[in-house]
């Protein structure tokens, strides 16, 4: 089955669903993919284990979490942080270890820990799962040798002690069966979706601007954007909607001086939730030039608005958007310009189809298949 593709049933005819302890020590971080992944699949997932006879906990870090979770999902406060992740990685390991021997003590033993980053604890009291979202520092062409060295061995040991590996893509699954073979037997896909917001119908005004969603860092690749601007002066102006890392947002700003198109490069920072149906709706396209994705939320958030949409052919990111989006390469700007321009052109057909396609992207399906998943580990587990 391919990661597009979302079918299956929680429905298991062998006992209870499992106690599953998840690490939620990263999830006090702003919007991006990953706190979405979680705060729409933790609540569903727990609703499901709860059904099944199962339950879910979360082990929040020292800055909370960020998300919402229902009554059924018990908590426990932790003072790992979230970063930097060298300290983490120091402590959340005994954290989660402590918790596990508790919950033995008490007669209420977790049967599986799930993390969704990595490095992974070492040497737990029960089996691990883990989700990888992307290969981020072994698929980057800008990773230094050493870092690839050390992230080669870090995920290698962290698939090598998984009960389950989930993946949110058939991209990051394809790569990790290129890199690790032993996987294939552990791998199961659980797609993202975007059926967590109700578009509002399109209203883009003659002065609508170019969308960008999501974190602003060196990975999402703006400065094409910036770019394919000065290349093409007919192109509506660029609106780069979300949280800075580091200093990418002064980074674009001088390179959009340079180029003489800062009146046309806006930052408008963070967004509310309650904004992404108007942006959606009153946006001329949404582009996404990253070098890397291992999925691309924001690609299904377009589409399901109506929204003409440009991606760029690295990572995830063609297979999610699908046939009749237009792409370009990463390095070439004026390619980029001329996939917007195509996008600003799509009929309504067009639009149509590409909606229909990522409504069968549910975040229901994808918790019944991170649930299946969870119980087939749970249960090679008890047979071992």
């Amino acid at each position: 089955m391919s990661t597009e593709s979302q079918s299956g049933s929680h429905s298991e005819p062998d006992g209870p669903a499992p106690r599953v302890l998840v690490n939620g020590v990263v999830l006090d971080q702003p919007m991006g993919g990953v706190r979405r992944h979680n705060a729409e699949l933790l609540p569903r997932l727990a609703r499901l284990l709860h059904e099944a006879g199962g339950s879910l906990t979360v082990m929040e870090g020292k800055g909370g979490l960020a998300i919402d979770l229902p009554a059924e999902v018990e908590r426990i406060a932790s003072v790992v942080p979230s970063r930097p992740p060298l300290l983490r990685a120091l402590r959340e390991g005994r954290a989660l270890t402590r918790t596990c021997k508790e919950a033995a003590a008490a007669g209420r033993p977790f049967d599986l820990v799930h993390t969704g980053h990595l490095p992974a604890p070492r040497a737990l009291p029960a089996p691990l799962t883990l989700t990888i979202h992307d290969l981020r520092n072994l698929d980057l062409a800008n990773s230094a040798h050493s870092r690839r060295l050390i992230a080669r061995s870090v995920i290698g040991h962290a698939l090598h002690c998984a009960a389950a590996v989930f993946t949110v893509s058939e991209f990051t699954a394809q790569r990790l069966r290129e890199e690790w073979p032993a996987v294939t037997e552990k791998l199961s896909l659980v797609p993202n979706a975007a059926d967590h917001f109700e578009p509002l119908p399109r209203k883009p005004g003659e002065d609508a601007c170019l969308l960008h969603l999501g974190h602003l860092e060196p990975r999402k690749n703006l400065e094409l954007l910036v770019r394919a601007l000065a290349l093409d002066p007919e192109l509506p102006d660029l609106l780069l909607a979300g949280t800075a890392k580091g200093d990418e947002r002064e980074r674009l700003e001088q390179l959009a001086l340079e180029l003489g198109v800062q009146r046309r490069v806006r930052f408008p920072g963070a967004f509310e939730e309650r904004e992404l149906p108007q942006l959606l709706a009153t946006c001329a396209a949404v582009v996404l030039p990253s070098r890397l994705e291992g999925f691309g939320i924001v690609a299904l958030e377009a589409q399901r608005a109506h929204a003409p949409l440009a991606v760029s052919t690295a990572g995830a990111l063609p297979a999610i958007a699908g046939e009749g989006v237009p792409t370009f390469d990463p390095d070439d700007p004026a390619g980029c310009a001329r996939a917007v321009r195509a996008a600003l052109r799509l009929p309504a057909d067009a639009l149509e189809a590409h909606a229909a396609r990522a409504g069968e992207h549910r975040w229901d399906a994808a918790a019944d298949l991170w649930l299946s998943g969870l119980r087939r580990a749970a249960r090679r587990e008890r047979v071992n």
